[in-house]
Parts: structure tokens; C-alpha cells; sequence
């Protein structure tokens, strides 16, 4: 097994890719919009997948956090609202706020397992900052560090309930950030002091089965390397200073805050510290060639997929839309 999560081209296998990914067998994929019609065909999707490799508990992800980042979209499936609507009802009822990011997280993951998703991208820890970047915003469970972790254990929790694994993001904070690394680096010149703010809610949810790093530079710990390729910030803050012992996976390789060959990159994401490497956009080139540069997944991050893949559940949950309404009533509220 190769230590990657690799993304697809389009609706259905091509030929080629279904060659390669027997060949490579990567450790997962990573679904977008471009690959997502409707139930049917998302699910032979998956199911294809998983029949490729002979494994039920395949790595299938997707960024599916609601709001303005959400793969799967009406007409098919519905809306689901962003982080912040969660941080503005625990504003007067915490209790209420957890529950719905609960509810929402719930009928997520039965929307998500209906179709073979197994993993889904959520949620978001980075603690919100004034004057940061907006690329995480309204994404967000808020500004206080133990609120977010407070939402953010519901989430994992609720995602779990409905068999699917949650992933802890961005390792160790992207809350500062003033540029988006889709587009450019970011360079965050806080102190020890204040990281600390950004590292607490993630140092709560140590336990989470999943993380995924930032790519951004943090000087107070390493001037020259963003988090997802610097082992020092991998080891000693990440695994070390928060405690995290979960799957560590990069965030997308492609995103311009890297800068070199995406097979290049890959190899130095693992290389730094991370248990995989994640290629989103199925380039059959770049796909190759990290093929062929990693190592195999080494034992101890195999035994982490395996952990983490194994943390989720099919608890007795209520309806879809029963979930949903439950949502919906304690997000009422909050005063419009």
C-alpha cells in the first residue's frame, strides 16, 4: 500500500485509472464535485472502489463540511449550513449548540454512508482570528478555543454514530492565516504564547481518529517549512506538544501554497512526519509519479488507518429528516 489518498477524473473509473489504482493501491481517494451525479452513480463509484481492493473499510473521503464547501449539492442532496451558525447559537444556549452541531453532523454521515463515503473532512479547529484571511471565516466553529472544541467533539461524534470518520483540521491552526494558501503561502509570525490559543482545541481532541495539516509557516517553530512538509512542527508540536496520535494526513498537495513537483511534494510530506499525502486532482502524470517515489506506508501508519478507519459506528440513529428538523428547531433560536 502506498501512503496517498488520490483523487479521480471524472463520474466512473477509466480504464487506465482502474489499472494504475490495482497497481499502486493507494491508501484511499478523495471525491469532488467533478466526480458526483447523483446516489446511483456515486455509489457504484464507491462500490467499484472498494471491490478494486478487496476492503469494506476503504478510505473514501470528501470535503463535504456545509456551506460554501460542500461536494454533494441540491437539487440531489440538501444544503447544510457553515460552521458559524453553530458558534452564533452557542452564544445563548451552548448546550443547544452542541446538540445541533451533533444532529447536523448525524444526518451528514447517513447522507455520506448512504452513498459509501466513509470519511468526511470535518471538522474545522482552526480558532477564528480578526483580520485573518477569509478562506476560513464562516467555516468555523468560532473564536474561543473550548467552544470550537466543544462543537468540534460533537461533530466527530455525530459523524461516527453514522459510520463515517471525521478528520481534525488544519493541524496546528489556520486560524491566522492573512492569505489563503490556495493561492500563496502564509506566514504566521506569532508566538509561542498565543500559538497556544490556536493548539488547545486540538490538544481536546487529541483523540480524534484523523488530522490534516496546514500549509502554513509558523516561525516561532519553523521559519523555512509550512507545517505539512517541517518534521519539527509535525513531531514536536502536532504529535508531541498536542498529543496527537491519530492518522496525520497533509492537506491538498496542489494548493499554491507548495511550491515543486506534486511527486516531489508528496515524498516530503511523508518524509516530514505524515501518514499519507493527499493528491486530489487526479492527474494521471502526477499520480505515477508519486507512486513511484513513495516508500510503502510504513506499519506504524498503517496501524493508524486501520484505528481510525475502525472508529466508526452504526449507532441506532433517528431518521434522515427527523435529524435534520432537530437541527433546524434548535437553530431557530438564534434571533434573525
Amino acid at each position: 500500500m502506498k501512503p496517498v489518498i488520490f483523487g479521480l477524473s471524472g463520474e466512473t473509473l477509466t480504464a487506465d485509472e482502474r489499472a494504475f489504482f490495482a497497481e499502486a493501491q493507494p491508501a484511499g481517494y478523495i471525491l469532488f464535485k467533478r466526480n458526483i451525479a447523483d446516489r446511483a452513480q456515486v455509489r457504484a463509484l464507491t462500490d467499484e472502489l472498494r471491490a478494486l481492493h478487496g476492503r469494506d473499510d476503504l478510505l473514501i473521503m470528501i470535503d463535504q463540511e456545509g456551506g460554501r464547501v460542500a461536494r454533494m449539492q441540491a437539487p440531489v442532496w440538501p444544503s447544510f449550513p457553515a460552521g458559524a451558525v453553530f458558534d452564533r447559537l452557542y452564544n445563548i444556549a451552548p448546550s443547544s449548540a452542541i446538540a445541533a452541531a451533533r444532529a447536523n453532523a448525524r444526518a451528514l454521515a447517513l447522507m455520506l454512508a448512504e452513498v459509501g463515503i466513509t470519511v468526511d473532512a470535518l471538522p474545522l479547529l482552526d480558532v477564528r482570528q480578526e483580520g485573518a484571511s477569509d478562506i476560513m471565516g464562516d467555516r468555523t466553529l468560532g473564536a474561543e478555543p473550548m467552544r470550537v472544541a466543544a462543537l468540534g467533539r460533537a461533530v466527530i461524534e455525530g459523524l461516527a454514530d453514522g459510520n463515517v470518520v471525521g478528520i481534525v483540521k488544519h493541524m496546528p491552526g489556520h486560524g491566522r492565516a492573512l492569505v489563503d494558501s490556495h493561492l500563496e503561502l502564509p506566514v504566521v509570525h506569532a508566538g509561542t504564547e498565543e500559538l497556544e490559543n490556536d493548539l488547545a482545541p486540538f490538544r481536546a481532541l487529541k483523540d480524534a481518529p484523523m488530522g490534516m495539516t496546514a500549509h502554513v509557516v509558523y516561525t516561532a517553530w519553523d521559519a523555512d517549512r509550512p507545517a505539512s512538509l517541517s518534521p519539527i512542527v509535525i513531531e514536536e508540536i502536532i504529535r508531541q506538544r498536542i498529543g496527537f496520535d491519530g492518522l496525520l494526513m497533509s492537506d491538498d498537495l496542489d494548493m499554491k501554497a507548495l511550491k515543486g513537483s506534486i511527486p516531489e511534494l508528496a515524498a516530503g510530506v511523508v518524509a516530514a512526519g505524515c501518514d499519507l499525502a493527499l493528491n486530489c486532482w487526479g492527474r494521471m502524470d502526477d499520480m505515477v509519479g508519486i507512486a513511484n517515489l513513495l516508500p510503502d506506508i510504513t506499519p506504524a501508519a498503517r496501524a493508524r488507518l486501520d484505528r481510525a478507519m475502525g472508529s466508526a459506528h452504526v449507532a441506532d440513529l433517528p431518521p434522515f429528516e427527523e435529524l435534520l428538523a432537530t437541527r433546524d428547531t434548535l437553530l431557530a433560536l438564534v434571533p434573525a
